[in-house]
């Protein structure tokens, strides 16, 4: 019997003041039997470093041809690609090829730098591709935050990210390589 998917709300409050976008969102988000709560935390930090109207999480790891999140216009081109992890090359190139911009965050324990170095000179011709390296401790302290309700207040200042609940405050400084 195939396990079923953990249904979470999420209320944030957001202040990007590096991009002007201050909203609040109530998003629902189904988090995979096998996705961890760092990576599902991941993808509400994706969400509000991109918010925008029609930003949507689609199945993510229940679908190889979907990323985590995008933005489709009227006539359902991507807009905007978000993929999270280490993916190998031929994932971004297919992304960089279906939509007209892409943010990858990298996140992982000692493995970031590995993944970086060997991909570097391929990923170098994507011109609509952007990639940042989120700290190991911070996104793995993120798991902390969740709840089948969560509440989130999320500042983002000079690309630095502070995400509170209640009880937890934590600082996220994520680092653009490309």
């Amino acid at each position: 019997m195939a396990l079923k998917s953990t249904i979470m709300k999420a209320q944030l409050s957001l202040s990007d003041m590096d991009r002007h976008v201050y909203q609040d969102f109530n998003l629902t988000l189904a988090q995979h039997p096998s996705e961890t709560e760092q990576r599902l935390m991941i993808r509400l930090l994706a969400y509000a470093l991109n918010a925008c109207d029609g930003l949507e999480f689609t199945k993510g790891l229940s679908a190889d041809d979907e990323p985590e999140l995008w933005h489709k216009n009227y006539s359902e081109e991507i807009e905007l690609w978000v993929e999270l992890g280490l993916p190998d090359e031929k994932r971004v190139k297919k992304a960089c090829n279906k939509s007209k911009q892409v943010v990858l965050y990298t996140y992982g324990e000692n493995n970031q730098a590995i993944w970086w170095q060997k991909h570097q000179p391929k990923l170098h011709e994507f011109k609509n591709l952007s990639i940042f390296s989120l700290d190991f401790a911070a996104t793995q302290a993120l798991a902390a935050l969740v709840d089948r309700n969560i509440s989130l207040t999320i500042t983002i200042q000079d690309g630095d990210v502070w995400m509170s609940s209640d009880s937890v405050n934590i600082e996220i400084k994520p680092v653009q390589l490309m």
